[in-house]
């Protein structure tokens, strides 16, 4: 029996890091960069990976600035 050995926490990614997941790479890179961190963390946190809080909370806020329309 090998259930013992799968980990007790599984993945639950926000509305927001599927929807990242969704865009291109040039996309996400923006993202990245106004955001002041790389494509790499930006990866990990769309996919749900374990990041710090003040990137994950920065790249919340830079994706919600680009929903937002502009008048």
């Amino acid at each position: 029996m090998r259930g013992f050995l799968a980990p007790a926490v599984s993945r639950a990614p926000s509305e927001s890091q599927t929807s990242v997941r969704t865009l291109s790479r040039s996309r996400r890179s923006k993202l990245a960069k106004a955001a002041n961190t790389t494509l790499l963390k930006a990866d990990q946190w769309a996919r749900g990976d374990v990041v710090t809080a003040d990137v994950g909370a920065a790249l919340e806020h830079a994706f919600a600035q680009t929903k937002t329309k502009k008048k």
